[in-house]
């Protein structure tokens, strides 16, 4: 699969490496030509950086790894309101909160759901926007491994996002449509204000066996 990473920070180049190793073509692209070439070098061989305007026609599923205060013009430089993405999974990573106070920076709704607004026709899925770059790939027991919730409208987007994050070495739990995204940004907020506490945010959550609610195991 040929998957299209927009962004060239940590966490873009290293998703890039991780899913490079599962046998995945990468392509990435962002404002900065010199970023983006040095970013695809950091990948390595398979990786080729590309101009804007040719991202969305080259790649199979896009994963954006953009800051807050730079997302809405990432989409608009790859042509995401005239519908380039149409029709593409887009995997939403953004982590829209306040580091230094845990607060969620949109007003209303979330990250995920602006890009819903700008990419017009995507299918879009809330993911990975929980874990840092150097989280992956997972290379532990099975059963120690990190879950990442998910959340979208489309069904076949999910089952995409769930397989690229298997191949991380991870799991994944739906938590709905794509209007459970604030929750899911929420909870990064959550973890930080934990860290700012002093405190692991591992230990300041309930461990709970899905099997004891009824419902049977939360990942897929």
């Amino acid at each position: 699969m040929k998957i299209g990473i927009l962004g060239t920070g940590n966490l873009a180049v290293t998703l890039g490496q991780a899913w490079a190793r599962a046998a995945h073509s990468i392509i990435l692209t962002g404002r900065n030509a010199d970023r983006v070439k040095a970013a695809a070098e950091q990948v390595g061989a398979t990786a080729m950086p590309v101009e804007p305007d040719r991202f969305a026609e080259q790649a199979d599923v896009v994963v954006v790894a953009i800051a807050w205060d730079g997302l809405e013009h990432a989409l608009r430089l790859v042509g995401g309101p005239d519908g380039t993405l149409a029709g593409k999974t887009v995997i939403d990573c953004t982590n829209p909160v306040d580091f230094a106070t845990g607060r969620v920076l949109p007003e209303t709704d979330s990250a995920a759901e602006l890009v819903a607004g700008v990419a017009a026709g995507a299918h879009v899925v809330k993911a990975l926007h929980l874990f840092a770059g150097a989280s992956w790939p997972f290379v532990g027991e099975a059963g120690t491994s990190p879950v990442v919730a998910i959340c979208g409208d489309d069904g076949e987007a999910l089952s995409q996002t769930a397989s690229l994050i298997a191949d991380l070495g991870a799991r994944t739990a739906v938590l709905g449509g794509l209007a459970a995204a604030r929750q899911a940004e929420e909870a990064a907020g959550f973890v930080m204000r934990v860290v700012a506490a002093g405190a692991n945010p591992r230990f300041a959550v309930p461990d709970v066996d899905p099997a004891l609610l009824g419902t049977g195991p939360a990942d897929r």
